[in-house]
């Protein structure tokens, strides 16, 4: 899906090497259903085209009255709580007309009679260059201080993890009645790039008093007379809005969704998505507690699973479109941006004191499984599926407050290694809560995995 453009991305030439046959390594288990479901928090989600080479409308929720284009505009209207995710890619072609720096615009309007409070409260929007290249990470780091990460959906995502905002987005935009507002007006510049590419990453938690009207835009930089670029204004932004059609070239249009064939494509993203975060608590059927498994086994629950990558679970977790464009993806599968808050109150049944393993994991990606557990590879293969932070929190035996973020770089296969090893005592109780948000360039499903050590 996306980490074939991190491959063109990365700022680090791996040497070349013998292709080494990766052996697979078949683990028996059960995989569950992650219980609990997505909140009812709408995602402005914007992530088609991903890469931009003509001007126009990436994802407009006006309404479509008067616009040059209606179908361009799907009438949707945000109050209360909602999101933003974006995903786009500059790509130039070898002409120096094409070096121009895409803006990406991010426009509000107020079709109401009274003034609209949107406020930012969670915010963060990065480049692939300079701000959060492609490096090559190794598979698990301690990622305390938020300083690690490969990639701009990498970035965002750690940000987001620590509810952070980032300072060039405003804290609020105060809409006057029947105005608009520019909430990003962002560039993606090519020009001294080796090759001309670069991507942007935005993740925006917002919180609207009123009815509001949302855009996402894309527009090459204007020129001042000395030749020299400036950044588009909000009136050429709104012309822009009013007149135009969708950016593109245009995706491939995804498969059926009705008619699965194994081999899907899913498309990009370009809609509004119905759920921001995904709440559990991972419990045994009918009890308060998860019981560990018996010494020496494992059982993992699915995350991001979606059409036809449902690890055996039957759960397609992608989240819903409340409006989308025709040929754009018909779910958010991947669920980019969506958080999981995920709780484990594990209980030891057992009259030995016994050592448990969380761990995140890549395995190889199938619906129904082809035996009754999971496939992985090692060593795993070279293409990475997922770049992130996963925080794991839990008392160790003694009582004290354990709180890790791990920085993950998991290939397709990879069994991963321990977020913690917990060790629960006869009889006792350990609650453990893992937290992420799955970032823009990854490759779902992954699932979080609970193992019982032998003695």
């Amino acid at each position: 899906m996306l980490h074939f453009i991190a491959s063109l991305l990365l700022a680090q030439v791996m040497p070349e090497t013998t292709p080494v046959v990766p052996e697979e390594i078949f683990i028996p288990q059960q995989t569950r259903p992650l219980p609990g479901h997505l909140d009812r928090v709408p995602v402005f989600n914007s992530n088609n085209p991903e890469v931009v080479q003509t001007e126009g409308i990436l994802l407009s929720t006006f309404p479509p009255q008067g616009k040059q284009v209606p179908t361009a505009h799907l009438n949707f209207p945000f109050q209360g709580r909602f999101d933003l995710f974006s995903h786009h890619i500059a790509r130039a072609i070898e002409t120096p007309n094409d070096l121009r720096t895409l803006y990406q615009g991010v426009i509000v309007y107020n079709p109401g009679d009274r003034p609209v409070t949107v406020s930012v409260l969670h915010a963060a929007s990065y480049l692939s260059q300079p701000d959060a290249p492609f490096v090559d990470l190794p598979s698990m780091q301690d990622n305390f201080l938020g300083n690690i990460y490969a990639g701009p959906g990498d970035r965002t995502t750690n940000d987001l993890l620590r509810l952070q905002r980032q300072s060039d987005i405003p804290t609020e935009l105060v809409i006057p009645p029947k105005q608009s507002r520019m909430l990003m007006n962002h560039p993606i510049p090519v020009r001294l790039l080796d090759p001309p590419l670069n991507g942007r990453s935005t993740e925006l938690h917002l919180s609207s008093d009123g009815r509001v009207y949302m855009a996402d835009l894309a527009m090459f930089a204007k020129l001042n007379l000395d030749g020299s670029e400036r950044a588009p204004t909000q009136e050429e932004w709104q012309i822009l809005l009013q007149n135009g059609n969708l950016a593109g070239p245009r995706e491939v249009a995804p498969s059926d969704p009705s008619n699965p064939k194994g081999s899907e494509i899913y498309g990009r993203v370009a809609g509004v998505a119905l759920g921001s975060e995904w709440q559990a608590q991972l419990t045994d059927l009918r009890s308060d507690y998860l019981t560990i498994p018996p010494i020496g086994q494992a059982f993992s629950y699915g995350l991001s699973t979606l059409l036809a990558g449902k690890m055996g679970t039957g759960q397609n977790q992608s989240a819903k479109l409340l409006v989308r464009y025709p040929g754009t993806a018909y779910e958010a599968h991947g669920n980019y941006g969506i958080e999981y808050n995920l709780t484990l109150p594990l209980i030891n049944k057992t009259s030995l004191p016994q050592t448990v393993n969380v761990l995140f994991q890549t395995p190889i990606k199938e619906d129904i499984l082809s035996k009754p557990g999971l496939r992985f590879l090692k060593p795993p293969s070279s293409s990475v599926f997922f770049r992130g932070t996963v925080r794991i929190r839990y008392n160790n035996y003694i009582g004290l407050p354990i709180t890790k973020y791990w920085h993950l770089v998991q290939r397709q296969g990879e069994m991963g290694e321990p977020l913690a090893q917990i060790k629960i005592l006869p009889g006792k109780k350990q609650l453990v809560e893992v937290n992420f948000l799955y970032p823009a360039d990854a490759t779902p499903p992954q699932v979080l995995t609970v193992q019982t050590l032998a003695q």
